[in-house]
This record gives structure tokens, sequence and C-alpha cells, in this order.
């Protein structure tokens, strides 16, 4: 017998059409601050080297960070190191330790969106179960940003570093717009003209399309200043709440090296 299928009821039509609508003009609103925030400004050169490495196996990035105050030194990190390493489908870490709170954290690389997934639902967890202290992670895809990624220098995608960070910048804006959409042509040019930066590696939520990234600079003090005085800026044109962090890039250097962290390649 053939099934029937159920013909929504117009007012369910209409509220479908409405929301879709809306969640057009909202991506249409960002795409349109992001890009006035970008201005006029004229491209630096960078040099991204054309060479591939391991990022051509890189599918997804893990940002992770535990609620702690732990000065780095005092971290276990050639333990963590091990355990690291032989997680499901890992390929890098960068650690990360905050700069006024001594967070600890990092960012990695991962061959596969699911090992990426299960390092930050069964893995994580479970360490930071063991420190006993809440945690944060976040699951990007890393297909969708390498061309803008490698625009900007960042060694994820081959580019050859310039020289080693002394910090980090972690960014990510609440808002939903695929980075298909996301005018990053517009806004790298502007941020190739911030003082400090070495590279940016653009970072785009999985399932939730946030906008993001990792700035590498040569200096705290001028991470910092990116961090609070210049990124707020841009988050106020786009009418969107906003998160970042400032992490110590001199502190981390030998564990980040250990874990085959692209930025000391």
């Amino acid at each position: 017998m053939e099934k029937r299928m159920r013909t929504p009821a117009p007012d369910t039509v209409n509220s479908l059409n409405r929301r879709e609508a809306l969640g057009v003009l909202a991506t249409a609103s960002v795409v349109a601050a992001l890009s006035a925030a970008a201005g006029d400004a004229s491209a630096l050169t960078q040099n991204p080297s054309k060479e591939r490495k391991n990022h051509m196996k890189t599918k997804a990035f893990v940002y992770t960070e535990l609620q702690n105050s732990i000065p780095f030194g005092d971290v276990p990190w050639n333990e963590r190191n091990e355990l690291i390493a032989k997680a499901s489908g890992f390929l890098n870490k960068t650690w990360f330790s905050g700069v006024g709170n001594n967070s600890v954290g990092g960012l990695y690389s991962f061959d596969s969106i699911e090992a990426a997934q299960h390092y930050c639902t069964v893995f994580f967890p479970a360490i930071a179960r063991k420190s006993g202290v809440a945690q944060t992670t976040r699951v990007f895809d890393a297909t969708v940003v390498e061309d803008a990624s490698l625009d900007m220098g960042s060694p994820h995608f081959g580019a050859t570093p310039t020289r080693a960070p002394g910090a980090f910048v972690y960014t990510e804006v609440q808002v939903n717009v695929p980075f298909e959409k996301a005018p990053w042509r517009d806004r790298n040019p502007v941020l190739k003209k911030q003082k400090g930066l070495l590279s940016k590696l653009w970072l785009s939520g999985l399932h939730t399309n946030t906008l993001g990234g990792v700035d590498a600079f040569d200096t705290v003090d001028n991470a910092r200043a990116f961090a609070i005085d210049d990124f707020p800026k841009t988050a106020a044109k786009m009418n969107a709440a906003f998160y970042t962090r400032v992490f110590d890039a001199k502190a981390t250097e030998g564990a980040s090296r250990r874990l085959n962290s692209p930025y000391y390649a």
C-alpha cells in the first residue's frame, strides 16, 4: 500500500520560511560586518611555503583548556605527551599556558573528525576528571580553512615559520557563518598589518560554524593588545559575543616541540 506524505500545515510552513529567512539575514549581517571591519588595507607578503607536510592528513583541529592554575614548569607534560601521542588519529599539538592565570590547554591536529571527537568526548575528559577540574573543548573542521590560513602564513598548512612565536591568541565569535561565506579575503589584509602578528590559523566550528582562529605573535604584549584592544572592535561590528585567550608560547615551546608543533618546524 502506498504511504501518503503528510502535508505540513500552512502556519508551520510559514514559520519555517520565516526562520530560514532570519537565518539568511543573520549570516548576511555578520558577513557585511566583517567586510566593513576589513576596510581597504593592503596585504603584507607572508611568503607561505608551497610544501605539503602532515597537513595533507589534517582533517580537524581541537582546542582544549583546563580550568586550573598551574605554572607550566609544574605541569607533568612529559608524561602527558606520551599519552597524547598514542591517541587515535593524533598528528601534533601546540601546548598553551594562560597569561595571567596559568590555565593549561592546547591546539591539536587530527587525521579525522571522528578521532577529534573521540579525543574531546573520551580522552580529554578523563584527564580533566583525574585533575579534578572543569574543562573546555572545541572541534573545528580543518578542510574548509586551508586557503584562508595559508594566505596568513599558517604553519599548519605548510607555510614555513619566520620565527618562533612569543605568544598565541585564541579567538572565537558566537556567530553561525559557514566558512565559504566568511569574507576572509577582505579580513586577511587587515590582519597582516596587525603589529607583531606572525601567522593565523583560521578556525570554523564543527556543527556550529563559529568563526575564530589561533594567532601567533612575536611578543605577549602585542598579543595582549590584539586580544584586549583590537579584536573586541571587530566583534562589536558583528554584534556578537566573543571569546579570547592569550597564551605564553615561550613557556611551552619545549613541550610543543616534542609533539611536533608546526610552529617550530
